[in-house]
Order: C-alpha cells, then sequence, then structure tokens
C-alpha cells in the first residue's frame, strides 16, 4: 500500500478518502501483484486484511459487503495500526478501537497470549491517558461531572478532528443551545477555550470501574489444555 499511496500522491489524489482507480501499467511495473477477475451471481469474495481492492459493476447489480474482524494477534494489531495511521491523517476510524477494546476486555475471554498482551497493553495506556488527564483538570479547578454511559450509548468522536474520545468528554452546546451538544477531544476544546470556559467535562468512568475491569482480564486456559 505504500508504494500506491505514493502514485496517489504524484497525482494528487488522497490516498485515504480520495475516490480513484489505479494504472495498471504502474502497478506491474512495481511488481505489485494483481488479481482481476468476474464476480458471478451467488459468488462471495473474501479479501484478506489490508488487500487494497477496487470493484467495477459490468451491468445492474446489488452491491452487498461486510467488513469482518476475527478476533485474532493478527487482526487487532492490523485494526491498531489503522487507528493510529488514520489519527496522524486525520481521518476518522470507523471501528472505535479503545471502546471496542474495553468492550473486549469486559466480556469475552482470550486464550491467545499476543492477543491478550496486545489488548491489556492498549487498556492500560487507555487508563494511563484518562488518569494524567484526569489529575491535570482538577489541579487546574475545572470540574468533572460523573455521567455513567447507558445501554446501546455509541461512542464518541471529536467534532472537530474525528478522533475517538474515551471517558472524559468535553462537551459544548451548538449557538448555546441546550439541546444540542458537541463533543470534543482535550485539544480541540482547549483550541476554543484555553481554560476551557463554556466547556462541560464529563466523566462516563469510575478510576475504579476502569481498574476493576482491567484487573479482572485475565488470560483464559486455552480448550486444548483442558
Amino acid at each position: 500500500w505504500e508504494t500506491i499511496s505514493a502514485f496517489c500522491d504524484r497525482h494528487g489524489v488522497d490516498y485515504l478518502t480520495g475516490s480513484w482507480w489505479p494504472i495498471l501499467e504502474d502497478l506491474y511495473k512495481s511488481n505489485i501483484p494483481v488479481y482481476r477477475f468476474i464476480q458471478r451471481p451467488g459468488d462471495l469474495v473474501w479479501i484478506n486484511a489490508g488487500t487494497v481492492h477496487w470493484v467495477q459493476a459490468t451491468g445492474w447489480c446489488n452491491n452487498i459487503a461486510w467488513n469482518v474482524g476475527p478476533l485474532t494477534a493478527y487482526q487487532y494489531q492490523l485494526a491498531l495500526e489503522r487507528y493510529e495511521w488514520n489519527e496522524v491523517k486525520n481521518v476518522k476510524s470507523i471501528v472505535p478501537m479503545i471502546h471496542v477494546s474495553w468492550n473486549v476486555a469486559r466480556t469475552v475471554k482470550i486464550s491467545d497470549p499476543d492477543l491478550y498482551k496486545m489488548i491489556k497493553y492498549c487498556l492500560m495506556q487507555s487508563i494511563k491517558h484518562c488518569q494524567v488527564l484526569r489529575e491535570t483538570l482538577v489541579r487546574s479547578g475545572k470540574k468533572i461531572a460523573y455521567q455513567g454511559r447507558v445501554k446501546d450509548e455509541p461512542a464518541y468522536y471529536c467534532n472537530e478532528c474525528d478522533v475517538e474520545v474515551f471517558n472524559i468528554l468535553f462537551v459544548t452546546s451548538e449557538n448555546g443551545s441546550k439541546n444540542t451538544y458537541l463533543v470534543h477531544c482535550e485539544d480541540c476544546a482547549r483550541q476554543r477555550s484555553t481554560a476551557l470556559h463554556g466547556v462541560v467535562v464529563l466523566e462516563q468512568y469510575k478510576t475504579e470501574e476502569l481498574m476493576q475491569i482491567y484487573d479482572s482480564f485475565t488470560l483464559a486456559g486455552s480448550p486444548s489444555s483442558r
């Protein structure tokens, strides 16, 4: 994908968000494997993670596609790498990986040591970020209001930069409206007001609750060892 991204840069096209079609000769000359085929009615095509692909209709059709994420170490690593890359490029991630990681730790038993280590590390970094941010706000005298999550409440993204916002939300009202509220990350909230004037800070999890989930998330025994 790096080579293809360079092609896009040369042609003034955004690799992540642009609509474009490759010049096949460029791919051939760069020794990038190219597979072309016609999908017949009833055929299911499975494309592996990280595969750059395009679909073109040869006639009238209904196009149905799913994004799936098998819970494996390889898939989780790729998902985190794309999540971080999207953040660097200011592109919204379809999957809120921090939110998903906490949900997995809370509800799924993991027996793969590599997957377990990656999720555990992600949780640790998340708690660290929340704690440092919380202590900074408290030291500055900013009030933090607790508002626990409710069932089926969605994950939140910053209204300005589209980064995922987990646990500590910086909220403003739109044009002073009492019915419309916008969520921001800390950086974007401070760009509006360095001292966070007019910004309400909400906390969706108590620190003790996150610590309990973290401590309870342990490596499960593999089925073969039973």
